[in-house]
């Protein structure tokens, strides 16, 4: 049974920095593209950046670009997403999704798992 486990949100001012780990269990991790998606209130779920099984292709979000990185450790089973230069609509619940499809500007979640989400709020 796979389970992803979201870890590192809270509550930072504007311009601060926070690191969100997915981390992994019960599934041969490094196969699988993974993708990072927040939920804002009151707004749908929206793809923030997705990453290939080896890490070696990303791809963001016009609106996170230059601040947010993905990264994975294969070893560790786990996933990151770096946000700098937090701004107040970055406010939203972030869920990590593993075993979509990666696409070159996207990535589809049809298919895999979904963690159970961390609260990002940034307000001063």
């Amino acid at each position: 049974q796979v389970q992803l486990v979201e870890s590192g949100g809270g509550l930072v001012q504007p311009g601060g920095s926070l690191r969100l780990s997915c981390a992994a269990s019960g599934s041969i991790f490094s196969i699988y593209a993974m993708g990072w998606y927040r939920q804002p209130p009151g707004k749908q779920r929206e793809l923030v950046a997705a990453i290939t099984n080896g890490g070696g292709r990303t791809n963001y979000v016009d609106s996170v670009k230059d601040r947010f990185t993905i990264s994975r450790d294969n070893a560790k089973k786990t996933a990151y997403l770096q946000m700098n230069s937090l701004k107040p609509e970055d406010t939203a619940v972030y869920y990590c999704h593993e075993g979509g499809q990666y696409y070159s500007d996207s990535y589809s979640p049809e298919s895999g798992s979904w963690g159970q989400g961390t609260q990002v709020t940034v307000s001063s």
